[in-house]
């Protein structure tokens, strides 16, 4: 059987304008992330990355610690589309008439997410479920079910072409994993959610798969920063 990393990237720049920009913590997260995979032997025959800074900057800067010397045989890296995160902004942009009419300082949390941790969560989550409902589509917006449909199709471009023993990276966000669990595990969407919550950046979730059969076979996981000791680089954004 063939494997599939399903890699989430490094810390980003929440609350920062744009949060398209890994913070200096998540370069830290995927050079641990590189030298890990190096301590374990894990070699990729394919790296995918979605579109997005923080997607490609994490594959590279693991990719380097990998091969710091330009090993050629580390394969070059791919950039896929169908891997990007869904567009959360949009997703609170479409939804916020709703949630005004339930929480009047929404826009005020939303607009110093870094300093409302907490209430940020609280009303994303709100949103989230709204959104993944399917009972509250909003013109112009991509819905779940359309990303989910987008990030199935990627995965079965991979599998098309995979070898039946590849080993494949897929660099990418914790949206995309949740879109690759409910598709996998076959649970519903809130549910799907309720995992995304957990997961860490840089933690590899692992997928086998022969032909287009595909099974999960670890979830999370983070050792590569767990075993460093230091509890600030076990980050969820």
């Amino acid at each position: 059987m063939g494997s599939i990393y399903l890699i989430r990237h490094g810390q980003a720049s929440f609350g920062a304008e744009n949060y398209d920009v890994l913070s200096p913590l998540g370069f830290q997260q995927s050079a641990a992330l590189g030298d890990y995979l190096n301590q374990m032997g894990i070699r990729f025959d394919r790296c995918v990355s979605g579109e997005l800074n923080r997607q490609q900057d994490t594959a590279r800067a693991t990719l380097q610690q990998m091969a710091p010397y330009g090993e050629s045989r580390l394969p070059p890296l791919e950039i896929d589309a169908a891997f990007n995160e869904f567009r959360a902004d949009e997703v609170i942009r479409a939804h916020m008439d709703d949630l005004l009419a339930i929480e009047p300082k929404a826009m005020l949390v939303f607009a110093n997410a870094a300093n409302h941790r907490a209430e940020f969560q609280r009303l994303f989550k709100y949103v989230i479920q709204r959104w993944v409902s399917g009972d509250h589509e909003k013109q112009d917006l991509e819905s779940w079910q359309s990303f989910v449909d987008r990030v199935q199709a990627g995965l079965s471009r991979l599998l098309e072409q995979a070898d039946g023993k590849d080993h494949i990276a897929i660099f990418t966000s914790g949206g995309t994993i949740t879109a690759l669990l409910q598709l996998i595990i076959g649970v519903s969407p809130i549910k799907a959610f309720e995992l995304n919550w957990q997961i860490v950046n840089t933690s590899i979730s692992r997928l086998k798969y022969r032909d287009q059969d595909v099974a999960l076979a670890s979830f999370n996981g983070h050792a590569h920063l767990e075993v460093l000791k230091n509890p600030e680089l076990v980050t969820y954004r």
